[in-house]
């Protein structure tokens, strides 16, 4: 069991703060906490935010100090983290602080993103989903990270999205190779995030295609969800098509789903077979009369 704290970068109430997580135990978090005189109104569901004035001194009482792409990652793998999409705060420093990561000096192109994945008709297909991709990506390469073309895949692989499927990932794809090739990416880097994209479309990696494999167990990693979470995603899905009737949209869902349970594999990357396989068949097969 070990107490982690990242560094103090979310800004508020005129200081930064870090958040602190254990790894296996939100009785060891809450024990640590109190010892530290941390006030139990700094708890967040599954962290503790601090001000930057106290980190040096928790560093000292034991709290490991690790940057904050490894502490999500810890409390992903400790199965404490409170899912994105079932938190309220804005999404925009996480992502702004993880496109600064991937793509620094491009900030224009990270609010496009952005707006774009904000967009209000989007209730599944939004910046939460978005957030859940990217760190399922952190969770399957852990302790690596994640090449950068699947990354970039991950922010564009919904960036249009009008409900139109096969054209959605289509005009994703486009709109990546406009923007990237714009931003001064290299040409085969710039398709190979094109390819990746268009891949999202049916989910049918070939074989050997580790990166297309790793990107499209990431975007299917919510079926493997638990029931109650499985039922927000099936719920918010289908507001994302609320402009199609019940019956329409009742046989095109169960079409999806075949399709989805007709995948062999459905998960690639072992570590995605371990954590979301069955799961996955289960709800999947639940969704069928």
């Amino acid at each position: 069991m070990a107490i982690f704290i990242d560094p103090p970068l979310w800004p508020a109430h005129g200081t930064h703060f870090s958040h602190m997580v254990s790894d296996s135990s939100l009785e060891e978090l809450h024990a640590f906490a109190e010892a530290a005189g941390i006030p139990e109104r700094a708890f967040d569901g599954d962290h503790y935010d601090v001000p930057e004035r106290r980190l040096g001194e928790l560093v000292a009482a034991g709290a490991i100090a690790v940057e904050g792409r490894v502490l999500v990652r810890k409390l992903i793998a400790s199965g404490l983290r409170i899912p994105a999409r079932r938190r309220n705060k804005s999404l925009k420093v996480p992502l702004l602080n993880r496109w600064e990561a991937l793509l620094p000096g491009h900030d224009a192109l990270f609010l496009d993103l952005l707006d774009r994945w904000s967009e209000p008709h989007r209730h599944y297909h939004g910046c939460t989903h978005l957030l859940s991709v990217l760190e399922a990506l952190d969770l399957l390469t852990e302790p690596a990270d994640p090449p950068r073309t699947v990354l970039l895949a991950a922010w564009f692989h919904d960036a249009v999205y009008r409900g139109a499927a096969g054209l959605d990932e289509e005009e994703s794809a486009r709109l990546a190779e406009e923007r990237l090739a714009h931003a001064g990416l290299p040409e085969a880097e710039v398709a190979e995030v094109a390819r990746l994209v268009r891949l999202t479309s049916d989910h049918r990696p070939e074989a050997g295609d580790d990166d297309g494999a790793l990107l499209c167990d990431a975007d299917l990693s919510v079926l493997g969800g638990e029931p109650e979470e499985y039922a927000r995603y099936v719920a918010a899905v289908r507001k994302d098509y609320a402009h199609i009737g019940d019956a329409d949209f009742a046989a095109g869902r169960a079409a999806v789903v075949r399709h989805l349970l007709e995948l062999d594999p459905l998960f690639h990357h072992p570590r995605a077979k371990e954590l979301w396989q069955d799961a996955a068949r289960r709800n999947l097969e639940g969704e069928l009369p």
